[in-house]
This record gives C-alpha cells, sequence and structure tokens, in this order.
C-alpha cells in the first residue's frame, strides 16, 4: 500500500475546505498527482513536504523570488540566502518547482527545527512541542532524512544517535543524556545523526524493537505505569490521526477484554455494552502484542521515572505474578471481572478488520494476526489511515 489511494480524497477533502480553490482544477489535480506519484514507490516523508510546497508555489501569483521565498520560508523556517534564493527562482522560471523544493529541504533548519517540532508532540502525553530532544525524535529525523519507507517508523530495529565524534555521552536506555547533549551542542541533525539499531545501542533482542514505540522516550511517557494501553492509544492517535472515541464499535466481540476492565462500572452494565467495549474489543487483542514490556524505575527515589528503563522479557523469563513471559501489569485488577481475558502471551489479532474500522484501510497481503509488536505495528503502518494521516500532518505544518 502506498500513499496515493488517499491523495485524491485529501485533495477533495482541501477543496471543500475552500484552501487553494484557483489551483484545485482537474487538471491541475490530475497533474500533480501524476508527478508526485512518479517518485512515490514507497511511503516517502520527503515527497510528502515536496507535494505540499507544490501546493504553495502554485497558488501564488507573485513572482519567482516570491514564491521560492514562500517555499523556503515554509520548509525551512528561515529565509533563504542571496545565493539560494536564486537558484531556487531559477528552478521555478524552469518549471522545476520540485527542485527549487528541495534546495529549501538541504537547509539543516528543516531538520533542526521544523521536523523536531513536527515529532516533539508525539513524544509525551502532552502532546507539548516543548521536551527535550529524545530518540524517538531523532529516529523521525533520520528515516526522513535518508527518505526511507515511513511506514518502517513503527515497526524497524532502528535508532538514530549522534555521531561519536562529537565527544557526546553513550546512547543509553535509561538516559536522555545523549540526546540532550546533541541539542545543546547545537549540532546539526542533518550533518551528525548516525542509523543505528536499537539492539545494538540498547542491548535489546533485535525481536523486542518495534520503531519508535520501543524507544526510551516512548517507553518513559507510555510504558511507565499503566497497562500499555497508552502506547497504543497514543502511536494510533499520532500516527493513524485517530483516538479511541473515533474508533469505538460495540458491535464487536469482547472475548478478549482483560480481567482489569469492569462490566458494570458504577453498577451499571449498560455503560459498558453501550460505550467501553466498543474502545476495549479492538484496543485489548492489539495491545496484546507489548505484552512483554513495561517500564522500570524507582518509585521512591525517582518518581517521574527520569532515569528508568524499558524492560523486555525474553524468551525463558518468567514473571513472578503470571507465571509466564507475560508482564505483572497485564493481570492487575483481575477482580474486576474475573471472567474476563487473562493474556497467556504477545500474541495479537486485528478485531477492526471487520465491523465500521475497516475503513481504516488495512493491508489485505498481511494476515492480521500474529506474535509481538513489531508484526502488530506492521499492520497500523501499512494501513491507509497511516499514510492519510501523515499527508495531513504534513499539510497542517508546511502549508499551515
Amino acid at each position: 500500500m502506498n500513499v496515493f489511494p488517499v491523495l485524491p480524497k485529501l485533495l477533495k477533502q482541501i477543496k471543500h475546505d475552500g484552501f487553494w480553490q484557483a489551483a484545485m482544477t482537474p487538471a491541475y489535480t490530475k497533474t500533480l498527482i501524476g508527478k508526485i506519484k512518479l517518485m512515490h514507490q514507497r511511503m516517502k516523508f520527503l515527497s510528502l513536504i515536496l507535494l505540499s510546497t507544490l501546493f504553495v508555489s502554485s497558488t501564488l501569483t507573485a513572482g519567482e523570488r516570491e514564491q521560492a521565498k514562500r517555499i523556503h520560508d515554509r520548509i525551512a523556517g528561515v529565509p533563504p540566502t542571496a545565493s539560494v534564493l536564486d537558484s531556487m527562482a531559477a528552478d521555478i522560471l524552469a518549471g522545476e518547482a520540485s527542485n527549487a523544493a528541495y534546495t529549501a529541504m538541504e537547509h539543516t533548519a528543516f531538520y533542526d527545527v521544523t521536523l523536531k517540532n513536527l515529532a516533539a508532540p508525539w513524544t509525551n502525553e502532552a502532546m507539548s512541542s516543548f521536551v527535550p530532544f529524545n530518540d524517538y525524535m531523532a529516529t523521525v529525523i533520520g528515516l526522513v532524512r535518508d527518505d526511507a519507507d515511513f511506514r518502517s517508523v513503527l515497526y524497524s530495529d532502528v535508532l538514530y544517535v549522534g555521531n561519536s565524534s562529537l565527544g557526546l555521552p553513550n546512547p543509553s536506555i535509561s538516559s536522555n543524556a545523549h540526546y540532550e547533549a546533541l541539542e545543546d551542542g547545537g549540532h546539526s541533525l542533518k550533518e551528525y545523526l548516525i542509523a543505528s539499531t536499537q539492539s545494538e545501542q540498547y542491548n535489546i533482542p533485535s525481536a523486542a524493537a518495534a520503531g519508535i514505540m520501543t524507544t526510551r522516550a516512548s517507553a518513559h511517557a507510555f510504558m511507565k505505569d499503566g497497562t500499555n494501553r497508552a502506547l497504543f492509544r497514543f502511536t494510533v492517535l499520532n500516527h493513524l490521526c485517530n483516538d479511541m472515541e473515533q474508533l469505538n464499535d460495540t458491535s464487536l466481540p469482547p472475548d478478549r477484554v482483560r480481567q482489569d476492565v469492569s462490566r458494570s462500572p458504577g453498577g451499571d452494565s449498560r455503560i459498558f455494552l453501550n460505550s467501553c467495549v466498543g474502545c476495549h474489543n479492538g484496543m485489548d487483542p492489539l495491545t496484546q502484542a507489548f505484552a512483554y514490556y513495561d517500564y522500570d524505575y524507582n518509585v521512591e527515589n525517582d518518581p517521574e521515572g527520569v532515569n528508568g528503563q524499558m524492560v523486555y522479557n525474553q524468551e525463558g523469563m518468567t514473571d513472578a505474578s503470571t507465571g509466564s513471559r507475560v508482564q505483572a501489569k497485564y493481570h492487575i485488577n483481575a477482580n474486576n471481572f474475573e471472567f474476563g481475558y487473562i493474556t497467556p502471551d504477545d500474541s495479537w489479532e486485528n478485531y477492526w478488520r471487520s465491523g465500521r474500522n475497516q475503513l481504516l484501510g488495512w493491508d489485505s497481503t498481511l494476515p492480521g494476526s500474529g506474535n509481538g509488536a513489531a508484526s502488530m505495528a506492521q499492520e497500523l503502518a501499512h494501513s491507509e489511515a497511516f499514510a492519510e494521516c501523515q499527508v495531513k500532518k504534513v499539510f497542517q505544518n508546511v502549508c499551515l
């Protein structure tokens, strides 16, 4: 699956919303999609940036230099130098606006500011941009810079770190010092980010790595305490642009809803049947993929978990509370409904392939079930909803 099935839908929505009406003629839309399709064989984030800036340039009635400056301002967030402006204007005059956009992407501020501000809210529950630089942001930026298949951001054994020549603290699964030093030093992310793996840097099994979901920042924000449902919820919210309320479907079977979910909240079973079950019947079978993960920290001396770390029960490990590899958090509050589902392993199934949420556009070449976080994340990343979400976020970020 690639991004193209969602482009006509998005263009129609943009036209309906009243933006860029002068440019949204059928002939222009067809030409634009044709240009981008030639570049897209996979889900490439840089091409989405290009798509957005082509809209910006096409809707301006000003001259080439004004168009060039607008493109550069939107992509890099800073004015272009005189020589860069001349080069971009010449490309636009020659009908090569895409080359002008790529020139703007060469500016380090595109990575240091634009992409960092885009990714920062994805790394915390408050969805704030005002957080220290971390491994989640670095990995997003690195994949964009390297023009990788962006779907892999959710499921690959990948981690971007600062170049060792900078004299930074070593990357650590229990500290963010490496990334904070990279940011504090003002080092160019375009130049100094190096592709690596979580298995190498954090000494975890490659099978335990699942892209940004298993970065230290993600574990600290979404695995700490709780039941790992937050990790799933914020992944879907940030990367499929849907929250649980939008995905609520009470028509699906509740057979894998865990014991900790009361079937009669407040003594009223109707609340569960008409509301709660609509989220948990799809979410719980998918979050079972995280059954072996937790975030370990010193509750007394480090209540915010600043120095904590993600832990993963490898094959052969047994949790004392569950008698299996499954983390204790998956069996908490069992008395809420003792006849509920007891998690035995990390097998998952996508119930949303049926019912109203099949409209998220699941990839028919994938099985819809499996074991572990990486395979479940691939299910999410190869959906049409994932592609459409990235397009929307780029449009919002670049076209304002």
